[in-house]
């Protein structure tokens, strides 16, 4: 398992785009898949600073990449305020904002949210595929 410690500044998620990647091309997945998943995990870190953190840019946000027998899992924990999970809004509402939830779940196959006595652990599970699917 690796894990990263970071301020919640946006200027940090460049490192972790770049630490993602490089985690998930260590393990093989396909190009398409993994630039889809370095931007669910870009998402989610945009939101913690944006919903959990309220732009403050000097919060601590975990990231967990673990491996294991059925694919990868990221755990981000934030210890800031806990946002209602609202659901996606549908695709044709075209205005700006509201579809990183969308995005993170077409991303992943499994998205859980455990609420913490502070802040949130978002776990982000991605299986692989045995079929040669993409």
């Amino acid at each position: 398992m690796k894990k990263l410690e970071f301020a919640s500044h946006p200027a940090n998620l460049g490192l972790v785009r770049s630490c993602v990647r490089q985690f998930l091309q260590e393990q093989g997945f396909p190009a398409r898949q993994i630039d889809l998943m370095v931007l669910g995990v870009d998402e989610a870190c945009t939101n913690i600073i944006r919903h959990a953190y309220h732009l403050a840019e000097d919060k601590l946000i975990t990231l967990s990449l673990q491996t294991y027998s059925g694919g990868v899992r990221f755990r981000l924990r934030d210890f800031g305020d806990q946002a209602e999970v609202a659901p996606s809004r549908p695709l044709d509402h075209v205005r700006p904002g509201g579809l990183g939830l969308h995005l993170i779940r077409q991303a992943f196959d499994q998205v859980d949210y455990q609420r913490k006595s502070r802040g949130t652990t978002l776990v982000l599970t991605k299986f692989r595929s045995t079929n040669g699917d993409s």
